[in-house]
């Protein structure tokens, strides 16, 4: 079946940088498009970031854009989420989901991993 695990969050100072893997199984992972996606305490789901399956064409929120990059290694079956220049306004639970910004929210997801910036 799908799964989808993410890992790397943890506490990180504002100004500073973490980087988040999601790795896949079950599915072909090259064939699809897939998003990052991230709830932050007390607000609904706000989609981050996607890239396709061949990894040359991202997209992103103007929320996180120049900040993050959003990368895949198909040969590894693991999406990876690099965060820089982190704000306290980032503070969520990232999530990787199969999927582009239309349509992530109707696809597989993982369990996420938090994090939280603090001041």
């Amino acid at each position: 079946q799908v799964q989808l695990v993410e890992s790397g969050g943890g506490l990180v100072q504002a100004g500073g940088s973490l980087r988040l893997s999601c790795a896949a199984s079950g599915f072909t992972f090259s064939s699809y498009v897939l998003s990052w996606v991230r709830q932050a305490p007390g607000k609904g789901l706000e989609w981050v970031s996607a890239i396709n399956g061949g990894g040359g064409s991202t997209t992103y929120a103007d929320s996180v854009k120049g900040r993050f990059t959003i990368s895949r290694d198909n040969a590894k079956n693991t999406l990876y989420l690099q965060m820089n220049s982190l704000k306290p306004e980032d503070t969520a639970v990232y999530y990787c989901a199969t999927g582009g910004e239309s349509n992530w929210s109707r696809g597989y997801w993982g369990k996420g991993t938090l994090v939280p910036v603090s001041t």
